[in-house]
C-alpha cells in the first residue's frame, strides 16, 4: 500500500484522479490551466505543498508532449523566437521555489488564488494585453519574472504565459506549441526545484506518479475535442471555472 493512499484514503484518491483526468482535457483542449485546476482541486483536501506535490509530474509529462506535439525541429524554433522569456522565468522560478516552505498557509492561499481569479476574470471581459515590439524585451524580462517567481512559489506560471503570447498576437497552433515549451521547460525546472526544497519527496511523489496516468488520458481526449469544437466557447467556461476555483482558495486563505 503506498504511502499517498493511506494519506488519502480510497475515495479521496479517486476523487483527486478525477481531478486530473479533467485538468488534463481542459489542457489538452486549450493547452494551459492543468496546474491551476489541479491546485485548487487538491488544495480542498491537501495542504498547499501536498496539492503543489502532486501535480508536478503530470505536469511535467503533458507539457513535454504538448511541445513535441509538431515535432522537435517546431519546438527548438520556438525556443529560440521566445528564449529571453523562457530562461527569465526558469531563473526565477528555480529561485522563488525555495520560499514554499517559509510561506503561511493562508498567505499561500491568497497568492494561488488571487492572480488565478484576476486572470481569468479580465479574460472573460474581454481585454486583451498588445506589447509593443518596440518594448518587447523589456516585456519579456518582466512577465517572464513574474511568471517564474510566482510559478515557484505555486506551481502555475500559466496566466501570465498566456497574456504575453496573446499580446503577441500568435497564431493558435503556435500559441499551442510555445505554451507547451515554455510550460514545459519550467515544469523541468520546476521538479528539480522542488526535489531540493523537499515539496516533492517520497509521499508527494507517490501521488504525483498516480495522477499522471488519469491526467494524460484526458489530454489525450482534449486533443481530440481541440480539433473538433470551437475552442472559445470552451475556454470562456473554462475561465468561468477558474474564477470560481480562484474565489474558494481566497476563501480559504482568508478563512482557514
Amino acid at each position: 500500500m503506498s504511502e499517498a493512499y493511506v494519506v488519502l484514503g480510497p475515495d479521496l484518491l479517486i476523487a483527486a484522479a478525477l481531478l486530473a483526468f479533467v485538468a488534463g482535457f481542459v489542457k489538452g483542449t486549450v493547452g494551459f490551466a492543468l496546474p491551476m485546476i489541479m491546485i485548487s482541486g487538491l488544495g480542498s483536501f491537501l495542504s498547499p505543498e501536498a496539492a503543489l506535490g502532486g501535480l508536478i509530474l503530470p505536469a511535467l509529462v503533458t507539457n513535454l508532449w504538448q511541445s513535441l506535439r509538431n515535432g522537435l525541429a517546431a519546438a527548438i524554433s520556438s525556443v529560440q523566437h521566445h528564449w529571453r522569456y523562457l530562461a527569465t522565468l526558469m531563473v526565477c522560478l528555480a529561485f522563488s521555489a525555495q520560499f514554499v516552505t517559509r510561506l503561511p498557509e493562508g498567505a499561500l492561499f491568497l497568492i494561488l488564488g488571487v492572480p488565478v481569479t484576476i486572470f481569468a476574470a479580465i479574460q472573460l471581459v474581454g481585454w486583451r494585453m498588445i506589447i509593443d515590439p518596440r518594448n518587447r524585451h523589456r516585456t519579456e524580462l518582466g512577465l517572464g519574472a513574474f511568471a517564474g517567481g510566482f510559478g515557484g512559489i505555486s506551481g502555475v506560471w500559466g496566466p501570465p504565459t498566456v497574456l504575453y503570447l496573446t499580446a503577441l498576437q500568435t497564431p493558435k497552433v503556435e500559441q499551442l506549441r510555445v505554451q507547451g515549451v515554455v510550460y514545459g521547460a519550467g515544469a523541468v525546472m520546476l521538479t528539480l526545484a522542488h526535489l531540493r526544497s523537499g515539496v516533492l519527496n517520497v509521499e508527494t511523489g507517490t501521488l504525483s506518479v498516480m495522477l499522471v496516468v488519469p491526467a494524460l488520458l484526458g489530454f489525450v481526449l482534449g486533443f481530440v475535442v481541440q480539433d473538433r469544437l470551437s475552442q472559445e466557447k470552451f475556454r470562456r467556461a473554462t475561465l468561468i471555472v477558474l474564477v470560481l476555483a480562484g474565489f474558494n482558495l481566497i476563501r480559504r486563505g482568508l478563512m482557514g
